[in-house]
């Protein structure tokens, strides 16, 4: 197995489905549907392999090298391979993607052909950005998720459909910008040669350089979580995006902004990191904050998920920055979590806008007596996202929490728990007044309870959402030698420019010893 190039035959696989896809006729809908959906199904049964054979170490494994690119000074190389901080995402990007596809069987009927290509050219890019090892290479695969959740948001989206892709695609093609700058810069700090992420690592930047190189990348990568005051996109986005869209950017593309950070910005930068920290703290906790309440007032169901996502995330963040096993160990599970319990919602609410074609929470009410499959599924995810113990949500926010109170965060963590009490209001109010109450509105009395497609979808996330929440060791495992390493790297690097002896300024020498000048 160590020969056979298992990440770039996974990474690579939806590209074949693309290349099929094209040689099927136009109208062919439901070959459409089953050929993406048996490309997406085997592109996760490749990537079993990598979990059953991944070594729970610090280093990186089945890694590929290949000389790609060498025109004059500039050397890049196909460099991928995986370790304990991005095994987990890719394999919840391979497991989410089938999910989605799933989730589109009734609900596009227009240009499936092209819809099934841009979620196949998604999946390449997110998957080729999580394992990339070459910062050339991950810039590109980062530029290639841009471009189908564009098209997907802008075609199939609802009536704000091109005010969202628009506002999609600035925001992230101003923040991609500037991390290309401090990227090309950072090479010419490192002395030219290639591209190698790990070769970057050991690169000694003053503390002035860091600084702005460090907020180039963290621009693009907290506009992608998205953190505040960034984070404005993203409920449009979501609001408009079909719903296939909103749960792969919910369960994979925002996890690019917290990966990045981890995977670069930090170790990349940790002088920086050391000053920032306070800063994106508090931005971590205005996010926690601000998004629960916001969501609390919303009257699309939709929406309300939305900015739940940038509350869960800003929990994420918070982790991140304590820089401990506890925090960092947290806000990685997290990620897990909320692509399993928020991709979970949006499907939720897709199901009840394929019946209704409509999110407004006071068009509904008594769904309870007349889905009661639907509704039980529908609690479960709820209580997952607000993090009821048993469930995956609770054991990640705990180690944020923890992790957070133990470090320099410890009154953040303090204040950031209000964020607990504020999700459960506002997740369960809108469960008690979509699900419970007098069935008034005729067109509910006969919706239909979910079919058996729809039932399949959801049980492989109801079955994690319990697993993780009673045994998240196994997941734990895995990660913690890599984020170890990734604290001891930082911390290390910090504490060394620390200790270096500076010396002292030079004093004006007293008059009595200054040597006589001469008279002419």
């Amino acid at each position: 197995m160590s020969q056979f190039p298992l990440i770039s035959v996974m990474t690579f696989l939806p590209l074949l489905g693309v290349v099929l896809l094209f040689f099927v006729p136009k109208q062919s809908h439901s070959v459409h549907r089953m050929l993406a959906m048996l490309v997406t199904l085997a592109t996760f049964a490749v990537s079993l392999p990598l979990l059953t054979g991944f070594q729970s170490n610090a280093e990186f494994q089945f890694v590929e090298k290949v000389p790609w690119i060498a025109a004059g000074p500039f050397q890049m190389n196909y460099q991928v391979g995986i370790d304990g901080i991005s095994i987990w995402l890719v394999m919840l990007t391979t497991f989410i993607m089938p999910i989605a596809i799933l989730s589109t069987w009734t609900a596009v009927e227009e240009k499936v052909k092209e819809y099934m290509i841009c979620l196949l050219l998604l999946e390449v890019g997110m998957l080729g950005a999580f394992v990339s090892l070459d910062l050339f290479l991950f810039y590109i695969f980062w530029e290639v998720m841009l471009i189908p959740m564009y098209f997907i948001i802008g075609i199939w989206g609802g009536k704000n459909k091109i005010y969202a892709a628009v506002k999609f695609f600035i925001y992230t093609m101003v923040g991609s910008l500037l991390m290309l700058v401090a990227l090309v810069t950072l090479y010419f700090k490192a002395g030219g040669g290639d591209f190698n992420l790990l070769r970057f690592y050991e690169v000694g930047l003053d503390p002035a350089t860091q600084t702005w190189m460090f907020l180039a990348f963290a621009l693009a990568f907290a506009i992608k979580v998205p953190m505040f005051p960034l984070h404005t996109w993203l409920p449009d986005a979501h609001t408009e995006a079909p719903t296939a869209g909103s749960v792969i950017l919910a369960a994979v593309l925002l996890k690019m902004g917290t990966y990045g950070f981890v995977r670069f910005a930090m170790p990349l930068f940790p002088d920086a990191t050391a000053k920032f920290t306070p800063l994106f703290a508090v931005l971590s906790v205005i996010g926690i904050i601000y998004a629960a309440l916001v969501a609390m007032v919303q009257e699309d169901v939709k929406k309300l998920v939305a900015y739940s996502s940038v509350a869960h995330l800003g929990y994420v963040m918070l982790g991140v920055f304590a820089l401990n096993l506890q925090g960092l160990s947290g806000g990685m599970l997290q990620m897990l979590n909320h692509g399993v319990s928020t991709g979970a919602l949006f499907l939720i609410v897709g199901f009840i806008y394929e019946r209704r074609h409509t999110r407004l929470i006071t068009d509904f009410g008594g769904l309870a007596k007349q889905m009661p499959v639907f509704a039980t599924i529908f609690m479960i995810v709820t209580l997952s996202s607000i993090g009821l113990p048993g469930t995956n949500g609770f054991v990640g926010e705990f180690l944020v929490l923890l992790g957070s109170f133990e470090s320099e965060l410890r009154w953040y963590a303090i204040i950031g728990t209000s964020g607990v009490i504020l999700a459960a209001v506002y997740m369960l109010w809108m469960f008690q007044r979509v699900m419970f109450g007098e069935l008034n509105n005729p067109k509910n009395q006969t919706l239909a309870d979910l079919n058996a497609r729809e039932v399949a979808l959801m049980l492989p996330l109801l079955v994690l959402i319990f697993y993780m929440g009673v045994y998240p060791t196994p997941f734990i495992d895995k990660m913690s030698p890599s984020l170890e390493k990734l604290i001891v790297h930082v911390k290390s690097r910090q504490t060394a420019r620390a200790q270096i002896p500076q010396m002292p300024a030079p004093q004006a020498m007293p008059a009595a010893m200054m040597p006589p000048v001469e008279s002419k």
